[in-house]
């Protein structure tokens, strides 16, 4: 059994933050789209006006796993949602029960901030995790879908119409 605990993360974890990021973007097999350095995260997480928040796992003195969220908005809801952008935990640790607690963390983070709603996405080739996801009671959305505009399509969609 490994033994973890739960915290909120501090300006000392940025480099394994970064560190875990680019695990989870090798996973995904997204590490082309990696642009994230402590300088460039750290503003976000800890600066004056921080766009969002991360709890780290931690295990034997080192950060093993990650949560990253931030609040959004259901207007058929008029309340305040959670947001889980990514979740990590490191092979070597994984069924530690980690992952559940980090879900079970923010869960209840959402509630006592009076959210409407704890969403996530999950690409639809990681069977494990959507089959983890659905036993740990949430709905897989089906008909739904992301729409993404970045990089210079987003400079493009950004200018003026002519």
């Amino acid at each position: 059994m490994i033994e973890f605990q739960l915290r909120a993360a501090e300006p000392r974890d940025l480099p394994a933050l970064v560190g875990l990021i680019g695990e989870l973007a090798d996973f995904e097999q997204l590490t082309h789209l990696l642009r994230v350095t402590p300088e460039t995260l750290a503003p976000h997480l800890f600066g004056e006006r921080p766009a969002a928040e991360a709890v780290v796992a931690e295990s034997s003195d080192r950060v093993v796993g990650f949560a990253l969220y931030f609040t959004n908005f259901s207007t058929f809801l008029a309340r305040p949602g959670l947001y889980l952008e990514d979740l990590y935990v490191q092979p070597a640790v994984r069924g530690a029960g980690i992952g559940k607690a980090l879900l079970n963390h923010l869960g209840a983070l959402a509630v006592a901030r009076g959210c409407g709603r704890f969403e996530w996405s999950v690409l639809d080739w990681n069977e494990h995790a959507i089959g983890f996801y659905r036993r740990m009671g949430a709905t897989v959305m089906p008909d739904w879908r992301i729409c993404r505009v970045s990089g210079d399509a987003l400079q493009r969609f950004a200018a003026p119409l002519a």
